[in-house]
């Protein structure tokens, strides 16, 4: 797909563009709009055809639950191994700027299918949740407040300790604005054990000492939006010698672990960057 038109959506969902200027630009790129049409759908994606774990699963427990915050009622998905025995690490999951869509439910299943205990977060809990119409959801980001909504997400780990089957040891992964919340939790939370962060804004560079946490950070080589702060970054964490790995995949494209968005996704690099994922978690939260 013409770059130009991948660039326009990430300015759409981004910005973000209202939808009758996004559809108006993505018309003149296409060529008309019975082309647009026939291209939406691809960058769009469709939730229904990228489940990798069922919600039928039955070596799962799945829960929508509640738990309080300093600023409001959080709510989340909770997924966990039904048979496990002892207790476990948990990972908190972080989504895109759309919510708690049923593509980040289905990352928080697999997580739980590897033997951890995994919450997807819903950050738009101060507004009741997040909405079926993505369009809606996007708005709503601009009126989180950051300060609270970084309290708001903290309190999702603070949870996820709590629990009686917790070991205490606990991860987060996030992708898009929930990655850039990856490198903030690293910065607030001295407690936290690792921290994967998918194509995600980066900390700012003075708070790098307050990161504990061991970082995995990875990039899509296309996106030069985000991949612009990481020379400073790096440095940053690398003047303070943090436990870090940084992988810039290229040719892939943002969103490139969104299986739901077949324009985007990319099915090699999301193999092997959930691999490195998995990795470590396995070697710290176990």
């Amino acid at each position: 797909m013409d770059q130009k038109i991948i660039n326009l959506f990430d300015e759409y969902t981004h910005k973000p563009l209202k939808r009758e200027v996004f559809l108006a630009k993505l018309s003149k790129l296409a060529g008309g709009t019975a082309a647009a049409l026939a291209i939406l759908p691809l960058l769009e994606g469709n939730y229904a055809m990228a489940n990798q774990v069922s919600v039928q699963d039955a070596d799962l427990l799945m829960e929508d639950v509640s738990y309080p915050s300093k600023n409001c009622t959080m709510k989340g998905y909770l997924v966990q191994p039904k048979l496990s025995k002892g207790k476990l690490g948990a990972v908190l999951v972080i989504h895109e700027n759309r919510g708690l869509t049923p593509h980040i439910k289905d990352v928080t299943r697999r997580i739980a299918k590897a033997g951890y205990i995994a919450l997807g977060i819903d950050a738009l809990s101060p507004f009741g949740g997040t909405p079926v119409n993505e369009d809606e959801g996007r708005a709503l980001f601009a009126k989180l407040d950051a300060v609270q909504n970084l309290e708001n997400i903290k309190s999702g780990l603070d949870y996820l300790r709590g629990l009686k089957n917790s070991n205490k040891k606990t991860g987060v992964v996030g992708f898009c604005w929930g990655g850039g919340m990856v490198n903030s939790m690293a910065v607030m939370d001295p407690e936290l054990t690792a921290a994967v962060a998918y194509y995600g804004r980066q900390a700012e560079v003075a708070d790098v000492p307050k990161i504990k946490a061991k970082l995995m950070l990875q990039y899509a080589g296309l996106d030069e939006r985000i991949n612009a702060g990481i020379p400073a970054f790096e440095e940053a964490l690398k003047a303070n010698k943090k436990d870090y790995q940084i992988f810039v995949y290229e040719g892939a494209q943002h969103a490139f672990n969104n299986d739901s968005s077949p324009a985007r996704y990319n099915a090699e690099v999301a193999k092997l960057a959930w691999t490195r994922t998995m990795g470590l978690f396995d070697q710290t939260l176990k």
